[in-house]
């Protein structure tokens, strides 16, 4: 199958106390975590695309761009969602959004890189080679 612009990824998550803020040092502060968010946004983004990939083939990261709008208190169900836009070579480019049982709490866009993970891996153990 192609990678084409309109494919979806999501996922959906109960926050619980290890995805708070708190657990990230911020005491106190029992919603979800920035981080984790980034995290379920990414993971739909590599959902959306990866029963459409080449065997053998992955994604990583390389740009993100997201407005955490709203905060989930623990317990609260989240359903994070991507959309691939665009793709251009090995480039795909994502409108990302998160919802809570309530309201919008999160939007942006976020790039992924197709890649050859052995190729990669070994790029990245000559760099550790050379530190």
């Amino acid at each position: 199958m192609a990678i084409t612009p309109g494919l979806v990824g999501e996922i959906e998550l109960v926050v619980a106390p290890s995805d708070t803020a708190a657990v990230l040092g911020n005491a106190g502060i029992d919603v979800l975590s920035t981080p984790r968010l980034v995290g379920l946004l990414e993971a739909a983004a590599i959902r959306a695309v990866e029963p459409h990939l080449q065997p053998g083939a992955g994604t990583v990261g390389t740009h993100l761009d997201v407005r955490h709008l709203a905060a989930t208190p623990v317990g609260m169900r989240v359903r994070v969602r991507a959309t691939l836009r665009a793709v251009s070579g090995r480039r795909l480019v994502y409108d990302v959004e998160a919802h809570d049982q309530v309201e919008k709490v999160a939007e942006g866009s976020h790039e992924r890189a197709q890649i050859d993970p052995a190729r990669f891996l070994a790029r990245v153990a000559e760099k550790a080679r050379r530190a």
